[in-house]
Formats: C-alpha cells, sequence, structure tokens
C-alpha cells in the first residue's frame, strides 16, 4: 500500500497541486481583465470598443487548444523576435488561459449589465449620485449578483480545461495519471484523477453556492 502511495497516488497529488495553481492564477486576473474588457467594449471611443469586440470573438471563437499551442510553440517561430518570446511551459499556458477566459468573463458582465434596468440609472440621478456612485454601489453589485451563476459555470469548466496543460506538455495531473497507466497498464489511475476533479469542483460548486446565498441571490 506504502508502495501504491509512493509511485501513484502521491504525484498526481503533486499534479493537482500544479492544476489549482493554474485555475487560481488564471481566475485572479482573468476576471478583472474580463470586467475591463466589457468597459472597452460599451467605450464611446469607436476603435477602442471595435478592438475589444473583435479580441472576444476571435478568442471565444478558436479552441483553447489552439492558443494554447500557439503561444507555447508558435510564437517562438516567429520571424526575428520569435527567439524573445521563448516562455517557460507553465507561464506560457497561464497567458492562454488568461486570455482566452478573459473574453468568456467578458460577455458575462456585459450580459450582466444588459440585465439591470436604465431606471436603476435614472433613480441614481434623481438621488444625485454621481456616476462613480452609481457605478459602485448600484451597478457593479447587481451586475455582479446577476452575473454569478454564469461565473460559477465558467470557472468550473476552466478547473476541467486545465487538463489542456497535458497537450503542451506541464506536468498536471493528467499527466501524472497517463504516466501511471502506462507504467502499470491499469486503467485505476484515470478512475483516481477523476475523483481528484471531482473534489475540486465540488469545493468550487460549494463556494459559488456559499457566495450566491451570500449576495441573496436566491
Amino acid at each position: 500500500m506504502a508502495d501504491y502511495w509512493q509511485t501513484m497516488i502521491l504525484p498526481m497529488l503533486e499534479g493537482a497541486k500544479m492544476t489549482v495553481l493554474l485555475f487560481i492564477i488564471a481566475i485572479l486576473v482573468s476576471i478583472p481583465l474580463g470586467f475591463l474588457l466589457t468597459l472597452a467594449v460599451k467605450s464611446r471611443i469607436k476603435p477602442l470598443s471595435w478592438l475589444a469586440n473583435t479580441y472576444i470573438y476571435v478568442m471565444r471563437g478558436t479552441p483553447l487548444l489552439l492558443q494554447l499551442l500557439l503561444i507555447c510553440f508558435g510564437l517562438p517561430m516567429v520571424p526575428v523576435i520569435g527567439e524573445y518570446l521563448v516562455l517557460d511551459r507553465f507561464v506560457a499556458a497561464c497567458l492562454g488561459f488568461i486570455l482566452n477566459y478573459a473574453a468568456y468573463f467578458a460577455e458575462i458582465f456585459r450580459g450582466g449589465l444588459l440585465a439591470i434596468d436604465k431606471g436603476q440609472y435614472e433613480a441614481a440621478q434623481v438621488l444625485g449620485l454621481s456616476k462613480w456612485q452609481t457605478t459602485t454601489r448600484i451597478i457593479l453589485p447587481q451586475m455582479f449578483r446577476v452575473a454569478l451563476p454564469a461565473l460559477s459555470n465558467e470557472s468550473v469548466t476552466l478547473i476541467k480545461d486545465t487538463a489542456l496543460l497535458y497537450a503542451v506538455a506541464v506536468p498536471e495531473l493528467l499527466h501524472f495519471a497517463q504516466t501511471a497507466v502506462n507504467r502499470d497498464f491499469t486503467i485505476v489511475p484515470f478512475f483516481i484523477a477523476g475523483a481528484i476533479y471531482l473534489v475540486m469542483t465540488l469545493v468550487l460548486t460549494v463556494f459559488f453556492k456559499w457566495l450566491e446565498k451570500r449576495f441573496k441571490f436566491e
């Protein structure tokens, strides 16, 4: 049993740490970036709005795996400047996830803003609130409350998508599971990996359910 722990389960738990680390970095950076993209889309500066919309369309319209492969293996092949674009695989993967999920979060936030009745803005003007007060005290809390279920779903998808690290040779959970399968000729590691993913998504789901109750969504 001790040997089983050392050769299979322990390496997979180490891989799970990499999975969780990528998730934390991606979620903490892509959510604020997504909100900034939403503001850019709604900007009255047409070129800025067009660029933000184009970015969101491209990132949502192409596979995340393709984007990861491009950043990890494509950028170093760019003529002249390619040698300066060589990134550590994990850093490149983080960049790919952040850029991709920021586009999805931007659309979620845009939907949240569209769900807010225009009367809220008019009421804020009647009360004499400034644009900053209106945004921070009235609009953003309501937007976040509306967007929370979609943010929860997208976050669960993100933690599952971390398995794509396997394709760019970053040693995460699935990498160690596949290694154990090839070494021991058993599918048990796949079930263990699945159980670990289920635990991670369960923790995430419980956390977002708590947030929904906290913001009185239900």
